[in-house]
């Protein structure tokens, strides 16, 4: 019969402490856009369902449905059914496929495997126990800053207590000792709902919630629904607490589903902005999915107001907290450039009026200025007559009234100077001085600088002028090309550096030495300089007789002689020696087997032991198989008969089971009684091998057939999944799985 077990919780308590021995099971359902067509349960292997859910009429396309309940340690079916044989494939019909995810303990545990799956799907899911969460260190004293509010276990981390005040530096009110600002407990925010159509939310809501805690799962309480009626924008007011979280769920509605795109939202307060979700068709806000932000109201700092804070000045700002030196007293013109101007003002008043123009008042005088207003004492000039031509000889600067002027007559003024000019009286830098030598330029020591000759010349005498030629002529001052180089070398045609181009012997002769030249060969004569044929090459190798490695051939050493070294050069052998380089028989080869003296099939002989060993079981029925042997160990472990009283035709049953490649659990009443129920899965028959009562049951607890004293049974009718079917035999209750197919 179909019960529903005692540890059930609805969703919204889902995440509350569960009952000892139980755990939170959370069950996710994404469906498709015909969530109508969609349920599911999950039962115990005894009928009892534990959660279920659906069909989900009345919801939103694509809505995700969240359950969650306590459940032990156990195992459970989980099943889901589509009304329509299409899973939750929606992409067959141009939507987007569901998904269902079952979770515990923040872990995964199922997901849905295939979209896909026709009318329905079902699977074995296995719960287990949460391990309870670490400690957490830290500081649990809120008076201090190290404080941890997530801490369950203090460890004495608590150094620095809390000194209240404003922190920032920058502030009227900043206090050099604080260290924690003096938050604002809570202040009005303003929740901007936007529509880019400017016709409404269209039956869009947004939910928003606050949470009452600053720890998991921070139990959040309803502040209010939202919603925008008409128009491009609207905005609500809330008091909001600061720090602690809020929540915004957008909901629409089957009437708003292509219209929410359009939506937009804004959580903001005067100091900062909690939510910003500005929507539209690139970035929509997501249905269902709740956004969470962190409201927050400023703190006690106050702002610096700068101005003249001095009551007795002109300027004097009430408003002002902070001295920013401007304060001023006596105003007037501060520009000494006007006649207005007041030295002892200290703020101009826009009263500098007349510009000075400083000049010579005096009319008489040659600089008179009569646009001036102010004269210095001793500015005025009087008239000073003479030359005021700049171009003159006779100009004269101070002169302010002309008079006659001399022109320039330039040359040398010099008289001690070769070109003097009597007549000029402005030198201009042309003299040029005595200079004496030879001035005929026919001879030997003409000088292209004398303008004074002082009988000095040489006449040309042509000839070789280098005195390391070999016909240097000394009385010759004019080199005719002549000269002829000095070659050194060796002259005698005899010797081996005998040079043909050399005039003048050096004493570097050289006799002529016969021998092997070639400083890579092996009798090399360093003191031939003129090779007879006689070289011989160098071979290298060991030219020691006694090596291992000795080379006949070699005639050089090359320093890579080896000893002999005698033992096993058999790389099979187990004393096998890669140093060794000669064999001295002393190889030994290795024996494999088992080397276990308490083993069966133990061998002395045996220097390499292997997996081979076997042993006995300890049967009181013999050795009918030794071990390790997996199916005869599990034999035995299931059946203690087998090993105690007889090895009958039900272990050979058993053994030959496991051999066929499964040694989880069976059946032993059915084996004992020699009951075969065949075949699973089945499409139509269910075949036992004696007559039997026979009971089907669906995995509610309904009973689907039932039948006395049979040994076939039609299940054809039956629709697809997995039965309980329970077998009644000699007094004795079977129960067994089957899947109609």
């Amino acid at each position: 019969m179909k019960k529903l077990i005692t540890f059930l919780f609805l969703f919204n308590i889902a995440f509350a402490q569960c009952p000892p021995g139980t755990w939170s099971l959370n069950v996710t359902i994404n469906p498709d856009q015909y969530p109508e067509e969609t349920s599911w349960y999950i039962m115990t292997f005894f009928g009892d369902t534990l959660m279920q859910g659906g069909p989900y009429s009345g919801i939103i396309d694509y809505q995700p449905q969240y359950t969650a309940a306590c459940a032990p340690i156990d195992s459970f079916y989980f099943v889901i059914n589509d009304a329509f044989g299409d899973g939750i494939a929606g992409s067959l019909w141009g939507g987007n496929d569901g998904s269902v995810y079952i979770e515990q303990c923040g872990d995964t545990i199922w997901t849905l495997p295939i979209a896909d799956f026709g009318y329905q799907i079902f699977d074995t899911i296995y719960t287990s126990g949460c391990p309870p969460p670490p400690p957490v260190f830290g500081c649990m004293d809120s008076s201090y800053i190290e404080f941890n509010l997530a801490a369950t276990l203090d460890t004495g981390m608590c150094f620095m207590p809390k000194v209240f005040g404003c922190t920032d530096s920058l502030a009227y009110n900043y206090l050099d000792s604080a260290n924690t600002d003096i938050n604002i407990d809570s202040c009005m925010h303003e929740l901007e709902l936007t529509d880019l159509a400017g016709n409404g939310w269209a039956g869009s809501s947004l939910k928003l919630e606050q949470a009452t805690s600053l720890l998991p799962p921070f139990n959040y309480q309803d502040i209010g629904t939202y919603t925008l009626v008409d128009g491009f924008d609207t905005t609500f007011f809330i008091n909001l607490a600061a720090g602690y979280p809020v929540r915004a769920i957008f909901e629409i509605t089957q009437q708003s589903d292509f219209t929410a795109v359009q939506c937009g939202y804004k959580l903001y307060s005067e100091d900062y902005v909690a939510i910003d979700i500005e929507g539209g068709f690139v970035n929509p806000i997501p249905p269902f999915f709740p956004i969470t932000g962190q409201p927050y109201c400023g703190n006690n700092c106050i702002e610096k107001v700068y101005g003249c804070t001095d009551t007795t000045a002109l300027n004097y700002n009430n408003l002002a907290n902070t001295d920013d030196s401007t304060c001023y007293y006596l105003a007037g013109c501060m520009n000494p450039i006007y006649l207005e101007y007041n030295s002892n003002a200290d703020y101009d008043d826009g009263s500098c009026a007349t510009l000075v123009v400083i000049g010579c008042m005096d009319s008489t005088a040659y600089n008179y200025n009569a646009t001036a207003n102010v004269e210095l004492t001793g500015s005025c000039i009087p008239f000073v007559y003479g030359c005021m031509n700049p171009t003159a000889f006779n100009y004269d600067p101070l002169a302010t009234a002309a008079d006659t002027c001399i022109a320039y007559l330039y040359g040398c003024t010099d008289a001690t100077m070769f070109n003097f000019d009597p007549t000029a009286n402005t030198d201009n830098g042309s003299c040029v001085e005595y200079v004496y030598g030879c001035t005929d330029s026919t001879m030997y020591n003409y000088s292209v600088i004398a303008n004074t000759d002082n009988g000095s010349c040489i006449p040309f005498i042509y000839g070789c002028t280098d005195s390391l030629a070999i016909n240097y002529d000394i009385l010759a001052n004019t080199d005719n090309g002549t000269c002829i180089d000095v070659v050194l070398g060796c002259t005698d045609s005899t010797a081996f550096n005998y040079n043909t181009l050399a005039n003048t012997d050096d004493g570097s002769c050289t006799p002529v030495v016969w021998g092997c030249i070639d400083g890579t060969a092996f009798n090399f004569n360093s003191s031939a300089n003129t090779d007879d044929g006689s070289c011989v090459l160098v071979i290298f190798g060991c030219i020691d007789p006694t090596m291992w490695n000795y080379c006949d051939t070699c005639n050089t050493s090359n320093g890579n002689c080896i000893e002999y070294y005698y033992g096993c050069t058999d790389s099979l052998a187990l004393n096998y020696d890669d140093d060794a380089n000669t064999d001295n028989g002393s190889c030994v080869y290795p024996v494999y087997g088992c080397s276990d003296p308490t083993a069966l099939n133990y061998n002395a002989l045996v220097n390499v032991p292997d997996s081979s060993c076997y042993y006995s079981a300890g049967c009181a029925v013999g050795d009918v198989y030794t071990i390790p042997n997996v199916c005869f160990s599990w034999v035995i472990d299931v059946d203690e008969y087998c090993c105690d009283v007889e090895w009958d035709a039900t272990c050979v049953q058993l053994y030959e089971y496991c051999q066929d490649g499964w040694s989880g659990p069976t059946n032993l009443l059915e084996l004992r009684n020699d009951l075969i129920t065949y075949p699973n899965p089945t499409s139509d028959y269910i075949y036992v091998n004696k007559n039997v009562d026979l009971t089907v049951f669906n995995l509610l607890g309904d009973i689907m057939i039932q039948e006395k004293d049979i040994n076939i049974l039609d299940v054809s009718k039956l629709s697809s999944g997995m039965y309980n079917v329970l077998i009644e035999y000699n007094k004795i209750k079977i129960n067994k799985k089957i899947i109609k197919q």
